[in-house]
């Protein structure tokens, strides 16, 4: 490979690991190409990018985008998810291809925008409901009070309605 077009890899890397809020780190060895087109062919569909790297040049990128904690996890065949939206959905998709699939792909670590995760903390995330599900939980929780003090609020006028009702029904009667 000229050193040009190592120099092209490297920049994209660079990029991507700037621009990404997620990264997850994969152990690929064992699995066939069908089996890893399949894998590119799911994180896509949810924009996530599936990149097999070089560890060299991996390092370089890493440095060059600020993340020297990253240069340590570059040892064996290694694979990158690279997440740009939500950061659950990468680990997700890579979970369940690795419990659907039965293959020997392995989650090895990963990073958010700060940190530095292990494989355990990448399997913690896979489990965490979406971002979408957790906000609908969160607002549901502060519209519970509201929604019980408008009920009591609304409970005796209605009953004074019902004996208003009858009374308005028994004068008719008479």
């Amino acid at each position: 490979m000229s050193r040009q077009k190592k120099a092209q890899i490297i920049d994209k890397l660079q990029e991507a690991f700037s621009k990404c809020s997620v990264g997850i780190l994969t152990n690929y060895r064992g699995l066939s190409t069908p089996e890893v087109t399949i894998l590119r062919r799911r994180l896509r569909e949810s924009g996530v990018e599936y990149k097999v790297v070089k560890n060299t040049l991996a390092r370089f990128a890493a440095q060059r985008a600020g993340r020297d904690d990253l240069v340590s996890s570059f040892e064996g065949p290694v694979a990158i998810a690279f997440g740009y939206g939500d950061i659950i959905e990468p680990a997700k998709i890579l979970a369940d291809y690795i419990r659907t699939s039965k293959a020997s792909l392995s989650i090895e670590g990963g990073f958010l925008s700060d940190r530095l995760l292990t494989g355990g903390d990448v399997m913690t995330l896979s489990a965490l409901p979406s971002r979408e599900l957790l906000l609908a939980r969160v607002v549901g929780r502060m519209q519970s009070p509201i929604s019980a003090l408008a009920g009591c609020l609304v409970t005796p006028v209605r009953r004074i309605m019902g004996v208003l009702q009858a009374r308005i029904q028994q004068l008719e009667g008479e």
